[in-house]
């Protein structure tokens, strides 16, 4: 590592302690400095990429990650933030690639990756994933968000999504499992309340969605979606319980 003159040394620590008030625009001079003068310390180059990633210079961020992985090939890091760097510049491959290589370096340093760095990368795989729905590729999708949620199994963001692309192949039963789980978890999740009674209904169980719709409306009396949704299985039913020309079973002359 290069030694740091008096001068560099204070503006090192100006740089860190403007970075870590988040007051990126006043640490970027000083950082800069060093990193002109210093060449060889990677957290230079990381703090500089977050603030260039910060401004929206995405190319000036990937370059600094990058800058900061060839000092530190084992910078998690910083592997994690070029990872996304990538992800918000449409290099998805090449993001992937990073996520799985952070990952990896993560597990092979520590032997578990800590919470935060799991959460972290459980959100770049969810965006991957996003990528492959917006693309109509939903196994793929759903190989993504179960990656994400074997990381962080609590998201329940990402497992409505899981739910939301199980349901879109067509496995009407596993997004049914997907929002029960999330119920589980928090009963008072109406997003997946809803998805469940619209998944219940999918697959021929019109009483159950519409007691799920009902629950919902008990809770949040006037909600919109779950109004229209239990509107529209009551009329179905009612249609169906009329005999062909629209009269009930029963009806007619003896």
């Amino acid at each position: 590592m290069t030694e740091l003159d008096d001068n560099l040394k204070q503006a090192l620590t100006i740089g860190r302690e403007y970075y870590l008030n988040k007051e990126y625009t006043k640490a970027e001079p000083y950082l800069a400095q060093v990193a002109r003068e210093g060449k060889n310390f990677a957290d230079v180059y990381n703090m500089l990429g977050v603030i260039y990633h910060d401004q929206g210079q995405f190319s000036r961020a990937q370059q600094s990650f990058e800058q900061a992985l060839r000092i530190n090939p084992r910078y998690t890091e910083a592997a994690l933030n070029l990872a996304v760097t990538y992800n918000d510049l449409g290099k998805y491959q090449e993001a992937k690639e990073t996520y799985r290589k952070a990952l990896s370096m993560g597990a092979e340093a520590q032997g578990e990756l800590d919470p935060f760095v799991k959460g972290k990368v459980a959100n770049m795989y969810a965006d991957i994933g996003d990528v492959y729905v917006s693309c109509g590729a939903f196994r793929q999708a759903v190989a993504e968000y179960e990656r994400a949620l074997a990381l962080r199994p609590t998201f329940m963001d990402i497992r409505l999504k899981l739910a939301g692309a199980y349901r879109d192949v067509g496995d009407k039963q596993e997004a049914i499992h997907q929002l029960r789980t999330i119920l589980q978890q928090n009963p008072q999740h109406i997003p997946a309340r809803i998805n469940l009674g619209i998944a219940l209904y999918s697959a021929g169980d019109s009483d159950a969605a519409v007691s799920e719709l009902e629950g919902v409306l008990q809770k949040e009396p006037g909600h919109a979606r779950a109004t229209l949704y239990l509107r529209m299985i009551q009329d179905r039913q009612r249609a169906n319980a009329a005999g062909p020309d629209g009269s009930k079973p029963g009806d007619g002359n003896a």
